[in-house]
């Protein structure tokens, strides 16, 4: 039977390293604490010795886990990845996880979620809504560890928020159209009525309603249509609803470009000229966006930032004196309106013509 080499222990690499076990322990525990130069002898004793630092006990000693919980919509959401890639690459020089769940935009979802993270003893949780459960909003309450709500800037957020007011940008959304001349304006977003709700659309939605009927132009055509999440078959769907109830709707806007787009294409389909016909704008600045023929028109926000900002607000909450009552931040990473081609001003139209076959 072949021998099994000893495993090597933290004493094994403080010998190596010439620092004490302590300081070892630090390196793994919080490493800004530690000097570079130690730093680095520590970790090149870890790597020739191929040491493997136990964690849990780790964090039996230090109450630190060194792990972040995050709560997503959806994984196969362009931006909400983006968010994830620059939250992880704040945390990774702290030597700090990314835990990711997603809800798929469901609360009782969301609510099992942080039932199943929470034990685990996250240092911090994240979580991409800011619409919960009672339970869950009482479960984040009572964590005892920073929560950062992102991608919305609620009034009041349950600890932290960082993100944008999705309500403003969509009044920004209808003064663009409205701007143009427009005045038969709809706008396309999923429905409200099934188990899936996305709220941050749907505070979108209520901004540019409310923003029109400011400006004395009725709102009834804004149509909730589809299910969450939106796909371009839903944009597509959306818009053949709209042009049933309003073949003379002179501009849309879309919950998302990935709405924008299926009803772009819906558009070729029908032989509208988008924007001769039609002016059609999104939200999110996703690549097929930039690239669909003519380009869209969109309201953007900066995913890569609301991701780093967060990460930089975590560093800062948990490098800090442990004080669960900190005072709130909240950090509004702002938006911008992206205009390309397929919004135009307002003319005469003429009359469309029929689907092709």
């Amino acid at each position: 039977m072949p021998h099994r080499p000893r495993k090597p222990t933290m004493r094994d690499v403080s010998r190596l390293a010439g620092v004490s076990t302590m300081t070892v322990s630090r390196v793994f525990a919080d490493p800004a604490t530690v000097q570079a130069d130690t730093r680095a002898r520590v970790l090149a004793a870890v790597e020739q010795l191929g040491y493997v630092p136990d964690r849990v006990a780790g964090s039996l000693s230090s109450r630190r886990t060194h792990f972040i919980a995050a709560i997503l919509p959806t994984l196969t959401n362009v931006n909400f990845a983006d968010t994830a890639h620059a939250l992880t690459e704040i945390l990774r020089p702290a030597d700090y996880q990314l835990l990711i769940g997603y809800s798929m935009y469901h609360m009782d979802e969301e609510e099992r979620l942080i039932r199943a993270m929470l034990p685990r003893r996250p240092d911090a949780v994240v979580v991409a809504s800011t619409v919960h459960t009672k339970a869950a909003s009482q479960l984040l309450a009572r964590s005892g560890v920073p929560v950062v709500e992102i991608w919305d800037t609620p009034a009041q957020p349950l600890d932290h928020a960082v993100g944008f007011s999705n309500y403003e940008i969509g009044r920004a959304a209808a003064h663009h159209l409205l701007a143009l001349g427009h005045r038969r304006i709809g706008a396309l977003g999923p429905g409200r009525d099934g188990e899936a709700r996305d709220y941050r659309g749907e505070d979108r939605m209520k901004g540019f309603a409310a923003a029109l009927r400011e400006a004395g132009v009725a709102d009834d055509l804004v149509l909730h249509h589809g299910e969450v999440p939106v796909s371009f078959e839903q944009g597509r769907q959306a818009l053949v609803a709209l042009l049933a109830r309003a073949p003379d709707v002179e501009a849309v806007f879309a919950v998302s470009d990935i709405t924008a787009w299926g009803a772009l294409m819906e558009c070729h389909r029908r032989a509208i000229r988008v924007p001769g016909d039609l002016s059609l704008m999104g939200f999110g600045d996703f690549d097929i966006g930039r690239q669909s023929v003519p380009a869209l028109t969109t309201m953007g926000v900066d995913a890569r930032a609301i991701g780093r900002r967060t990460g930089e607000l975590l560093m800062r909450l948990l490098r800090g004196p442990s004080n669960p009552a900190a005072a709130s931040e909240r950090v509004d990473v702002g938006f911008r309106l992206i205009a390309r081609e397929t919004t135009a001003p307002a003319r005469r139209r003429g009359r469309r013509s029929p689907p092709r076959a």
